[in-house]
This record gives structure tokens, C-alpha cells and sequence, in this order.
């Protein structure tokens, strides 16, 4: 299948791993999600239903390889000082911002240039947008991932 790119605007809050988990749990009710298990690909005698909560659906091995092109395949956001790896989300600082977009008060109009801030596959990556005066207003959470 190969990885597959998401995007999601949130509300802004302060707590930028509280604002990813509540992410989570909507994308996973609302089944928004690759669930590798039900796919087409299986006859339809062998597909599975959804599961019924996030850990049951990290429990399967096929989720674990395949994931679900979907930001369930990020657990947390790193801290400044945590390397990026495999199912994490990456902050982009300040100084990023101002490094690669001239500025610190990053906003929906600079979304379309975010393909300047690295980024893996398996590592989501997010930001604070603000609005005209400046004001932090939400969180965009974008990736790629799955195979």
C-alpha cells in the first residue's frame, strides 16, 4: 500500500500532548482510520470488526506493521530535549519557524510551506497557528505514515 500523508487542524490548547490525545480518540470513534484488518483485500468472511478501543487496536500485529495512515499511528508529543522517533509527534520550535519561515507566529497561511520543516515517515509533526493579532488559535498535526 505505501505510507500516506494526514493533516488535522485542532482547537489551540496549551497542552500541545493533551490536544493530540483527544485527536486520537475522535479520529478512533469517528473510524477514521486504515483498519488493516477489515480491508478489501481480505474475503469477507476473514474481515474483523473495528475494535473496541485504542489499545486493543495497537495489540494487533498486522496494525503494528501496517498502521493506520492515520495520526493513531503517533502516541505523544516530544519534549525539547526527545529525539524524534518512531510513533512520535515533533513540536516545531520557534526558532524553526523563524529559521525556515522568517517568523515565529506561525499561521494557517504558512501551512503550504511546511514541506520546508524535515520530517519522517512514522513522525508526525505539529504547530501553534495564530491568528492576525498574533494569538495562538489551533494546532495542525500533519504526516505520513503506514505500509
Amino acid at each position: 500500500m505505501g505510507a500516506s500523508s494526514w493533516d488535522y487542524y485542532v482547537p489551540y490548547q496549551e497542552d500541545l500532548d493533551a490536544a493530540l490525545q483527544e485527536l486520537r480518540r475522535e479520529v478512533f470513534q469517528a473510524e477514521e482510520y486504515y483498519w488493516v484488518n477489515g480491508a478489501d483485500w481480505r474475503a469477507a468472511e476473514e474481515r474483523e470488526p473495528r475494535p473496541q478501543t485504542l489499545e486493543q487496536l495497537w495489540q494487533d500485529e498486522l496494525v503494528q506493521q501496517a498502521g493506520t495512515h492515520s495520526i493513531l499511528d503517533v502516541f505523544h508529543i516530544l519534549g525539547p530535549d526527545d529525539t524524534p522517533d518512531y510513533n512520535t509527534v515533533e513540536p516545531v520550535t520557534a526558532e524553526e519557524a523563524r529559521e525556515l519561515l522568517g517568523t515565529d507566529k506561525l499561521t494557517r497561511a504558512h501551512v503550504e510551506k511546511f514541506d520546508v520543516f524535515p520530517q519522517s515517515r512514522w513522525v508526525g509533526r505539529c504547530a501553534v497557528l495564530h491568528d492576525d493579532q498574533g494569538e495562538p488559535r489551533e494546532i495542525y498535526f500533519w504526516g505520513y505514515s503506514g505500509d
